[in-house]
C-alpha cells in the first residue's frame, strides 16, 4: 500500500515550483491531487495528466487564494468532486523585493495578502470538513527568512514569520480533533523565482550552506509526505526547516 493512498490533498500554487513538486509525490504516493492557481492554463492542464498517470483522481482549478470568497467556493468544489480533504498545503506566495525605504504600501500589501491571508481564508474554508471527520493534515510554506529575517525582504519575512505564529496557534485549537498543523520552511532552493537571481548571487548563497548547494523542489516534497502520513500522527505544531543546515 502507497503510504498516502486513499487521501485527497489539496495544493495552493500547485502547478508550478515547490507545489507542482508536492502534487506530483502525493500522487506518486498514492494520493488524489486538487490544486489551484490563479489561472487553469497550459502547465496546470499538463500536470493533470501527469498526475492522472499515476492512477490517482487529479484535478485543476482556478482560484485566486488571497480571496475570501474564492476559497470558499474552491473547497467546496473540491469535497464535492473528491469527497473530502485530508491534506490542505497551503503554498500559494510571491515575493516583491527591495529595501524598506523603496517599498510601497502595495508591495507590502500584496505580498502580506497573498503569503499569508491565502493560509487563513484556506484554512477557515477547510476547517468545518477536517473537523467533522476528525483528522486531516494541514501544511503551511513558511520559509527560512521567516526565522531569520533577510535584508530587502521584510514584507515576505513578515508575511512566513507570522504563518510560523498562525501555525502554532491553529494547531493548538484543533488537535483535540485530530487534525494536525505544521509549517515547512525551506531555505534556498532551485524554483523558477530563485532561477531569476544572478549568478554570482546564487554562489553565494550556497557557499553559506554547509551541504553547498541548493535544495530541490523534491526535497521539501518529502518533508510534505512525512507530514501527510500516519507516520506524524504525533506531529502537530512544529516547523521543519528544509535548508541543507543553512544558518538563518
Amino acid at each position: 500500500m502507497k503510504i498516502l493512498e486513499g487521501k485527497t490533498a489539496l495544493i495552493t500554487g500547485g502547478s508550478r515550483g515547490i507545489g507542482k513538486a508536492i502534487a506530483i509525490a502525493f500522487a506518486e504516493t498514492g494520493a488524489n491531487v486538487a490544486f489551484s492557481d490563479l489561472a487553469y492554463d497550459d502547465p496546470a492542464k499538463e500536470l493533470e495528466k501527469e498526475l492522472a498517470a499515476f492512477g490517482v483522481k487529479a484535478k485543476g482549478y482556478a482560484s485566486d487564494a488571497s480571496s475570501f470568497a474564492d476559497s470558499a467556493h474552491l473547497v467546496k468544489e473540491v469535497v464535492e468532486e473528491f469527497g473530502s480533504i485530508d491534506i490542505l498545503v497551503n503554498n500559494a506566495g510571491i515575493t516583491r523585493d527591495t529595501l524598506m525605504m523603496r517599498m510601497t504600501e502595495e508591495m507590502w500589501d500584496d505580498v502580506l495578502r497573498i503569503n499569508l491571508k491565502s493560509a487563513f481564508n484556506l484554512c477557515k474554508a477547510a476547517q468545518p470538513f477536517m473537523l467533522k471527520q476528525r483528522k486531516g493534515s494541514i501544511i503551511n510554506m513558511s520559509s527560512v527568512v521567516g526565522i531569520g529575517g533577510n535584508a530587502g525582504q521584510a514584507n515576505y519575512a513578515a508575511s512566513k514569520a507570522g504563518m510560523i505564529g498562525f501555525t502554532k496557534s491553529l494547531a493548538q485549537e484543533i488537535g483535540a480533533r485530530n487534525v494536525r498543523v505544521n509549517a515547512i520552511a525551506p531555505g534556498f532552493i532551485e524554483t523558477e523565482m530563485t532561477a531569476k537571481l544572478p549568478e554570482d548571487v546564487k554562489k553565494q548563497w550556497a557557499e553559506q550552506i554547509p551541504l553547498k548547494r541548493a535544495g530541490k523542489p523534491e526535497d521539501v516534497a518529502n518533508m510534505a509526505i512525512f507530514l501527510s502520513s500516519e507516520m506524524a500522527s504525533y506531529v502537530t505544531g512544529q516547523v521543519f526547516t528544509v535548508c541543507g543546515g543553512m544558518n538563518k
